[in-house]
């Protein structure tokens, strides 16, 4: 029997879409801004960084729905490398998603969650040091990161149709209220003297290094200086291709998979893009990193990177805070829920083909690939106790662009290998489009190359550690 006939196919557009964008939308949107004002400057350049990230997301996205259209399969973007090219290439990007993108973007999404409910419970703050051994230390932020993602991989262990119950409440619950946000950013909390000021130093391009200087930007450095500042709208852009895993549990997956990708991505470009003009409706873009308030400090300095916060805090007072946290909690909790649920199904793809632990193939008695989702919880659970998951994913923006540019350029190879190969849907506008993103996803990992050696070569290497173990793989199957 095939993978997709013990599947139950309990997913529809709605619940496709749901899980793009709550996977999507996690804690970036709400901090990552912060960030990208001190590296690139005023609010038009801001919100430039946002618009460009969306609109080649939606590139990719519309991309990937012929790879969806064409191969409906449990395991996605996995089984297009291994179709395009070989699996030795497919098994390079399913190794680094175990590793690192899919786990270390679990253990992170569960430790932020965990944060924001230290608002409200002390004990599980991550100031709360329930361990120290030497250098090694155990917070309660880090227990509840686990208990949490050992609570939806239950929940998601009882079937598909558990998980997309979580994934749909949580994702309604979080889009509702962060366009609750926005309207009242615009409409509501909006000061005019504020947007004026932000005006003014709208195209201002300037670098704050972290020593505090200030460096005027233009030309070839203005260039470069937009590529790394979209790192971070990149990361919180990211996991929209979770769907694709699930092909398998998607009715009609040829259509409604490259359906909620195209929908998904393009409503949460739009509320990333509107969030960013509601924050600078209530603070200044440019800011002091000695403010002693949150309008003196502005976006580019708010407390911890946190805009979000900030902005709550213009618009609802001294309650703001609050408000924020319990946000972020809904909006962490419902995105790990996507990932989790889709993450396991690629690693079911790889044990089906003999380049994972064998029994990860196996579905369970609710029809989901149980031992892949205990196996990806273990692993991001020893994530979150290391403490190594910001600096891992800080590595993985790289790689995830080089395997999102092999995928896309898939779609070249495919129409010359598989010219009769039925497409329900083809790549909108291959392939000057596709050509496009290809190009522009390979500047940005040059640029970091270029500017972020630290952090971008790391990443390449992670990738490569997947050689030997290919070998090893092949050689025991």
């Amino acid at each position: 029997m095939n993978q997709e006939q013990t599947f139950k196919r309990d997913l529809g557009l709605f619940d496709s879409t749901m899980l793009v964008i709550g996977s999507m939308i996690g804690s970036g949107i709400f901090i990552v801004s912060a960030d990208i004002s001190r590296t690139i400057g005023g609010g038009g350049w801001v919100l430039l960084v946002w618009a460009l990230t969306g609109i080649f997301t939606l590139i990719a996205a519309l991309s990937y729905g012929e790879l969806a259209g064409m191969m409906p399969k449990a395991g996605g973007q996995y089984v297009y490398l291994r179709e395009a090219y070989n699996p030795f290439i497919a098994f390079l990007y399913g190794w680094t998603l175990f590793a690192v993108i899919q786990t270390g973007t679990i253990a992170a999404v569960a430790v932020a969650f965990a944060k924001y409910t230290g608002v409200f419970i002390p004990f599980v703050s991550e100031k709360n040091i329930l361990l120290t051994i030497g250098s090694f230390t155990i917070s309660g932020a880090q227990i509840l990161a686990i208990i949490s993602i050992w609570i939806l991989t239950w929940i998601n262990l009882r079937g598909v149709r558990e998980g997309k119950i979580i994934q749909n409440i949580f994702t309604f619950s979080k889009t509702a209220a962060l366009i609750i946000l926005i309207g009242l950013g615009l409409f509501f909390g909006s000061d005019h003297a504020t947007w004026t000021q932000n005006l003014t130093t709208f195209w201002d391009a300037e670098q704050i290094k972290p020593d505090g200087t200030v460096m005027d930007l233009g030309g070839a450095m203005l260039i470069a200086m937009f590529g790394t500042a979209m790192v971070g709208s990149i990361f919180s852009s990211d996991a929209w291709n979770n769907i694709t895993f699930t092909a398998g549990e998607v009715r009609e997956p040829a259509k409604n998979i490259p359906l909620s990708l195209a929908i998904g991505t393009g409503i949460v470009t739009l509320l990333y893009i509107l969030a960013n003009v509601a924050y600078m409706h209530v603070l200044p873009v440019i800011g002091f990193p000695e403010g002693s308030d949150v309008m003196a400090r502005g976006m580019q300095f708010a407390v911890s990177d946190r805009v979000g916060a900030a902005a709550a805090e213009i618009i609802f007072g001294a309650g703001g805070a609050s408000i924020m946290a319990a946000l972020i909690m809904i909006s962490t909790f419902g995105c790990n829920n996507g990932i989790i649920l889709s993450g396991s199904r690629a690693y079911f793809a790889m044990a089906k083909d003999g380049l994972f632990f064998a029994k990860a193939g196996n579905l369970n008695g609710n029809g989901v690939p149980g031992i892949a989702l205990i196996i990806q919880a273990i692993w991001a659970s020893l994530l979150c106790l290391s403490g190594t998951y910001g600096a891992l994913l800080d590595y993985v923006v790289t790689a995830v662009l080089i395997f999102y540019i092999l995928t896309i350029y898939g779609i070249f190879i495919l129409r010359k290998k598989r010219p009769d190969a039925e497409r329900p849907y083809k790549a909108f506008g291959y392939p000057i489009l596709p050509a496009l993103y290809i190009a522009f996803a390979s500047a940005i990992i040059l640029d970091l190359l270029f500017f972020k050696p630290d952090t971008t070569i790391p990443g390449v290497l992670l990738v490569l550690t997947g050689i030997p173990l290919y070998a090893f793989m092949k050689k025991k199957s």
